[in-house]
């Protein structure tokens, strides 16, 4: 199996979604380009929606960060 590559976002706005999405906390991003201008990240529900791409920005993180978090 290949390695698979992940890419992250940290919130920067949850206006609308203060139950769903904590500011500044790291969100894995599921998928992109779904709906333009959207993208689908797993929120404070545990479950997968989409958001606005302009409440997040992207990040990159260390390999490692993927193996300790718990969106395996």
């Amino acid at each position: 199996m290949g390695k698979r590559e992940f890419k992250f976002v940290i919130c920067i706005n949850n206006k609308g979604y203060e139950a769903s999405l904590e500011k500044w906390k790291i969100y894995p991003i599921l998928k992109e380009g779904e709906i333009k201008r959207y993208i689908r990240v797993i929120d404070e529900s545990k479950e997968d929606y989409l958001y606005p791409e302009e409440y997040f920005l992207p990040i990159e993180l260390p390999t490692i960060y993927w193996y300790t978090t718990p969106f395996r």
